[in-house]
């Protein structure tokens, strides 16, 4: 019989079960004049609610804090009229830093928003029929889908199934729409704020956050096995014929910690799309029954899956869904890139795709789509998680429109970006990310121009390599499926990640515990040096560093 004691929960855990309304004291701080931020339990309870708050960390001084609210929507497979568009331009430009911030999971992020203006920027996302609500916190986040409607038309039915299941795990309090539409504050001894559970997540909800996905092979241009759920399309003629299920992904680990680390999804089964909120419920509530509510570095579905087993995992999720899986289905990835450019939809109509650098809109490109949504009502404005965006539904008469609009603002419609930029994401760090070590987006940009230089002078121009970079160990870039992969540390060091490769289906690890920034080209030359001499014909970057580097132990594979 085992003495050890139980281990207490996070303070995280007690305030939802305090407050499972999620309501806090936040509309009473929203009304305080007197207060620009908010502190304490609000600060964990405003997650839930699409809102971070933060302070410009460029200008922190003796003196004290510039405190500034980062706001997060939820945007479904990241489709969004071009209405919804121009109201979000709009508000950047009036509230927020006057740039959209793409993320890489299909949302919009406003940054710079003074807790004067909060309340306002979330009502009004609301007016224009999207949503703050689980864009954060202990929740199932945004769920993805396909973006690019060149492949199948069976990506409608994909898509539509993506806006179910989002509708099916959205948390169901109140309290979100009494604090940001109709502004009053639920009490704390309110008998509904007390009573209430939510009959999904129940009265603590999740124990951390949770993260879905579907995607139509053979691109992966959501990097699927990174999800805590992933839905892998399985497509006949044209038709949708279920789903492949792989559950457990994670990027989230912690410097120092080997308890952290990040995981690929593992595969479960094949189920038919009638089974599928059965299955993703089923999924989501193995996560809330059993998993760490002691530790949230430990906290996330991956170490559930880990540690018990993928043929646990498969059998609970059966129990629960009333169901039994069937085999998985054949199926391939070859590529997670968008396409960009102009490209033909598979329904006849066209559409564009512009490269935006580091997912960061503004400038002459934030005027340009600002006036594509006033001229082209009809457009459809689809985020990728690669952190461009996609003009979908463009008929041939409006293309010569478009383009001239870009041509009006400087804007190429071809060869936008180098091959090592096109395929490159970084998370936004400072100075606005309170958890960000190292600069990551503002410092991506010269630093690929710098590893361009470099892969020129070995005989490698036009090499396609995926870098991607993240200010801290979290991953959000997803920077541990890159081909080369940058992890802040500390202020100007990184770790160096090798190996990933161009379906998203391998992990990389660490080739260099820490390297200085201006170290960087003197720690990539003698390894792209001998890539260069060493490959095999095509072989790529990330295929040659599985083989040369690491072939004395494997490398985590998702199988497909």
């Amino acid at each position: 019989m085992s003495t050890e004691a139980p281990r207490e929960l996070t303070h995280n855990e007690e305030i939802k079960e305090a407050i499972p309304t999620l309501a806090g004291t936040i509309a009473s701080r929203l009304a305080d004049p007197t207060a620009d931020s908010f502190s304490g339990d609000d600060s964990q309870f405003l997650k839930f609610h699409g809102v971070y708050p933060q302070d410009d960390r460029d200008l922190r001084s003796p003196a004290g804090r510039k405190y500034i609210m980062m706001i997060r929507s939820r945007i479904p497979g990241g489709v969004m009229t071009a209405n919804q568009w121009r109201v979000f331009d709009e508000l950047a430009w009036l509230y927020g830093n006057n740039t959209l911030r793409i993320t890489t999971r299909q949302t919009i992020q406003f940054h710079g928003v003074v807790k004067a203006n909060l309340r306002l920027v979330v009502k009004k996302i609301n007016e224009c029929l999207l949503s703050t609500l689980a864009a954060c916190g202990d929740v199932n986040r945004n769920v993805l889908a396909p973006p690019t409607p060149a492949y199948t038309k069976a990506r409608d039915e994909v898509y539509r199934d993506c806006l179910r299941m989002a509708d099916a795990l959205k948390p169901q309090t109140r309290a979100y729409y009494a604090i940001w539409i109709d502004g009053y504050q639920l009490k704390i001894d309110d008998p509904f704020n007390q009573a209430f559970t939510d009959p999904l997540y129940g009265k603590t909800y999740l124990p951390r956050k949770f993260k879905t996905a579907f995607v139509i092979p053979p691109v992966n241009d959501l990097d699927i096995f990174t999800n805590d759920q992933g839905f892998i399309a399985v497509v006949e003629n044209d038709r949708l014929i279920g789903y492949n299920l792989v559950v457990g992904g994670g990027m989230g680990r912690t410097h120092g910690n080997k308890e952290t680390f990040p995981r690929l999804a593992s595969e479960l089964g094949f189920l038919t799309p009638d089974k599928l909120i059965d299955v993703a419920r089923a999924v989501l509530t193995i996560h809330r029954d059993f998993g760490d509510r002691t530790d949230r570095k430990h906290a996330r579905f991956k170490y559930v899956v880990e540690e018990r087993g993928v043929d646990w995992t498969r059998a609970e999720v059966e129990k629960r869904a009333g169901i039994k899986f069937a085999p998985i289905r054949p199926y391939q990835f070859t590529t997670t890139a968008d396409l960009l450019g102009w490209h033909k939809s598979v329904d006849g109509q066209n559409f564009f795709t512009l490269f935006v650098q580091t997912g960061r809109v503004k400038n002459e490109k934030k005027i340009a789509l600002r006036e594509i949504a006033e001229k082209f009502p009809q457009t459809k404005f689809h985020l990728t998680t690669n952190q461009n965006v996609v003009l979908a539904n463009v008929s041939d008469a409006d293309k010569a429109g478009i383009n001239s609009i870009f041509a009006a603002h400087k804007i190429p419609v071809e060869n936008q970006a180098s091959v090592l930029h096109a395929v490159a994401m970084a998370c936004p760090a400072l100075p606005t990310c309170g958890l960000a070590l190292a600069e990551s987006e503002r410092m991506l940009p010269a630093l690929i121009d710098r590893i361009e230089k470099l892969c020129g002078d070995l005989g490698l121009d036009e090499e396609e390599i995926i870098i991607r970079s993240t200010g801290c160990p979290n991953g959000c870039a997803r920077p541990y499926l890159a081909e080369i992969g940058f992890v802040g540390k500390a202020p100007g060091r990184y770790q160096l990640w090798l190996g990933g490769n161009v379906s998203g289906t391998r992990l990389n690890r660490v080739w260099k515990e820490t390297v200085k920034d201006p170290d960087i080209e003197n720690e990539l030359r003698p390894v792209l040096a001998r890539f260069a001499k060493e490959r095999n014909p095509g072989e790529r970057f990330g295929d040659w560093c599985d083989r040369a580097l690491w072939k004395a132990e494997p490398v985590p594979v998702a199988v497909n």
